[in-house]
């Protein structure tokens, strides 16, 4: 199904005009340098493609023969390739590397030759023939350019003196390399498209996925005899044409490119997604899962337009066509797949809608109206540092956001762990817990009433009572001291929220001579009296409670923090409280 979804999503972008994708046989690959030469053969210059300047130099992307999948042994590309293949230059000193490149550039010169045999008259492929007859390199090791090139290993091609296309894009280069695209006479039924087609043996490497081999990985491998069967080899354990292979492996690497619009990073699952056709959601999907690049801030306007839309039940009617999401990770040579979506736009659009409203939490003017996946995550990881987000995590929450299932139990306790580590809990842990609870209340089909958005002087469970009772104690506490630096929640949030009978005696006992230090200033307490009453009321007749189930010290994070928030607003208990003064 994923690899169909792709397969067709190639096929969508080589017909669409605006899109720049290589045809079938093809690839777009960075050549950093072009060897120009003369219809002879001769090396006339060294042409350099890059951009910018220093380190940052970029190469320009060119449409060339798809190339080899390359491991131990030595095969070459056709007509562009590293200097070993294209000159025959070794990597190193020794004799093996020297006999090394000399067989490299024989298999350039071999797979030149059975790709057009020796009566192709073009007159690109006769230079580049007698280019290499000659072997004669002197000139090009001479340029200025060489060093750079020798040290990078960059890839070269080839251009005809005073012709513009590359020799591997002349007209009649290009329509040999097509006619060679179609199937053999050794067919099988492709299992992805079901049309007969040459099986491909070895599939295309998969490139930028966060954390992969540079080189790249495959989803699909079979390299060793655990995963054989019938005595067959690699892919043809389950024969996928390579028409098929090409088109899903250009589409993933398409979408996987630097600087696609259709890709975000979720924890370390690199996420890609398209439409079965051209849709505005492609454009806007990751404005309301993805982290905006650094320096730039956040488009919330398109978040408010699909909660407006969603809450009225006015959505287009092109909204039923579907749409696709898939999560992929590194695992050792090969890319595990973390998650996949498929459906329409609109009930993806309602199931995203859902999670803001499940995530919305009364918040500071400086905090973000809305988080992204990659805050939430973040939020759960030591230091807050992305490479701690706990693996698999980034995954799991994606696909309760696509699903609309539930949260992981590992999101709510990785929030928790970070809240008594720190002793703080913040806007996006906050939002994280709340989250959690009221989907997983509505999932289980529990009628209590659960945590909301803010502060809920009705609500009676312990956990959340007593983190509203330690915001109030906490509160006193920095009434008596001007300008504290350190309160108890830096050295009692975690022991009130996993033993909280223990710590709350002790903090009342502290509450007792903080408000007796209050009124000795002269100022008035009894607001604070009031309210420390009226939550102490809410505390279960049985007493505070030894401990707290993972759900309640949930409970008692969200209670501390909207009862804090409260406090932040100017209400009118502390304008009485002046009045009393």
């Amino acid at each position: 199904m994923i690899l169909k979804s792709l397969s067709d999503h190639y096929e969508r972008m080589l017909n669409d005009p605006g899109c720049d994708v290589a045809p079938p046989g093809f690839e777009k690959k960075a050549i950093p340098f072009l060897l120009i030469i003369n219809k002879a053969g001769s090396f006339i210059n060294l042409r350099d493609t890059r951009l910018g300047e220093g380190k940052k130099k970029v190469a320009r992307e060119f449409v060339v023969p798809q190339g080899e999948k390359k491991t131990s042994g030595i095969k070459s590309n056709l007509l562009w390739d590293s200097p070993q293949y294209v000159l025959g230059v070794s990597k190193g000193e020794e004799e093996k590397d020297r006999d090394r490149a000399a067989e490299s550039l024989s298999e350039f010169e071999k797979k030149l030759d059975e790709t057009f045999g020796s009566d192709f008259s073009d007159e690109g492929i006769v230079a580049v023939r007698n280019f290499l007859a000659k072997k004669d390199f002197t000139e090009i090791f001479k340029h200025v350019a060489w060093p750079e090139i020798k040290e990078n290993n960059s890839n070269l091609t080839f251009v005809l003196e005073g012709d513009e296309r590359l020799v591997s894009q002349r007209q009649q280069v290009l329509q040999t390399l097509m006619t060679k695209t179609h199937p053999s006479a050794s067919t099988q039924t492709c299992a992805i498209s079901g049309a007969d087609d040459t099986p491909a043996e070895l599939h295309t490497s998969i490139k930028g996925v966060w954390g992969a081999q540079s080189s790249g990985a495959n989803i699909v491998s079979f390299n060793l005899d655990a995963f054989r069967s019938f005595g067959k080899k690699q892919g043809l354990n389950a024969p996928v044409g390579k028409r098929t292979v090409f088109a899903y492996t250009t589409a993933l690497n398409t979408l996987l490119a630097k600087g696609s619009s259709q890709r975000i990073q979720v924890g370390d699952a690199s996420t890609v997604f398209w439409a079965s056709a051209t849709h505005p959601f492609e454009d806007d999907f990751s404005c309301f899962l993805g982290e905006p690049p650094k320096g730039e801030e956040p488009d919330y306007g398109k978040i408010r337009a699909l909660l407006s839309s969603v809450r009225t039940g006015v959505l287009p009617a092109e909204d039923e066509m579907s749409f696709h999401v898939l999560g992929l990770a590194p695992n050792a040579s090969r890319i595990a797949i973390r998650f996949w979506y498929e459906g329409s736009i609109r009930d993806l659009k309602k199931k995203i809608a859902q999670h803001f409203e499940d995530m919305e939490i009364v918040r500071a003017p400086h905090d973000r109206e809305f988080l992204s996946l990659f805050q939430l995550l973040v939020s759960t990881a030591a230091e807050g540092k992305a490479d701690n987000i706990p693996p698999n995590l980034g995954g799991e929450i994606a696909r309760a956001v696509l699903s609309g299932g539930g949260y992981p139990r590992t999101l709510l306790a990785g929030a928790i762990r970070r809240c008594k580590a720190e002793q703080r809990i913040n806007h996006a842990r906050a939002a994280l817990i709340k989250g959690f609870l009221v989907r997983d209340s509505r999932l289980r089909g529990i009628t209590t009433k659960e945590v909301g958005m803010a502060l809920d002087k009705t609500i009676e469970n312990p956990g959340y009572v007593l983190g509203r009772l330690f915001a109030v104690l906490e509160r006193i506490q920095e009434q008596a001291h001007a300008g504290l630096n350190k309160t108890i929640r830096d050295t009692y949030f975690s022991a009130a929220t996993s033993n909280p009978l223990v710590i709350f005696k002790r903090l009342q006992d502290l509450a007792i001579h903080h408000l007796a230090k209050i009124r000795n200033s002269g100022k008035s307490t009894v607001w604070l009296d009031k309210l420390m009453q009226e939550v102490m009321g809410k505390v279960p007749a049985s007493g505070v409670p030894v401990t707290l189930t993972l759900e309640d010290q949930g409970r008692f994070a969200v209670g501390y923090y909207h009862q804090r928030q409260d406090f932040f607003n100017k209400n009118e208990n502390e304008t009485k409280e002046n009045n009393d003064e």
